[in-house]
């Protein structure tokens, strides 16, 4: 079994097993409501996150790398988050708390749905921090997003 189809696993049984009245907090992050429109990202504050990245990213399964295409279409953000285990998925929600890009989306595992969030940090010095918290905290992965070679300038 890959590290990935175990992280899903681990995450999928997370999400199913927390008991009601047990000590644990779960943080969902909830999507936009129906109809209303996040505020818009300034060009300014997403230009640091555009481009082809490398997720380097571990989590209590052990690590996993993605790749993450951010970019604008139709002077909005996108984003595109492919792995070797999972299909591509479209990323459809952005905001922007301080200086962390925050994007969200929803994929079926197993026949189950789960909210996923990533979060990109820059660093002072050193690589872009990242972040994934699936089904609202069940699990989640910490790295760095490096930004692929072709993109640099």
């Amino acid at each position: 079994m890959s590290d990935m189809t175990l992280f899903a696993t681990a995450l999928l049984t997370a999400s199913l097993t927390l008991a009601p009245g047990s000590d644990t907090t779960v943080v969902v992050a909830a999507p936009a409501q129906a109809g209303a429109a996040a505020p818009a990202i300034a060009p300014a504050d997403l230009a640091p996150f555009l481009g082809e990245w490398t997720l380097a990213l571990a989590g209590p399964n052990g690590p996993a790398t993605m790749d993450l295409s951010v970019k604008t279409e139709k002077d909005k953000p996108a984003a595109e988050l492919t792995s070797e285990a999972m299909p591509k998925q479209a990323i459809t929600d952005f905001s922007m708390a301080q200086k962390t890009l925050v994007m969200g989306y929803s994929f079926t595992w197993e026949g189950n749905a789960v909210n996923a969030v990533i979060s990109m940090t820059p660093a002072a010095d050193g690589p872009m921090k990242a972040q994934i918290d699936f089904a609202g905290g069940a699990y989640v992965m910490n790295g760095t997003a490096t930004k692929k070679d072709k993109d640099k300038k």
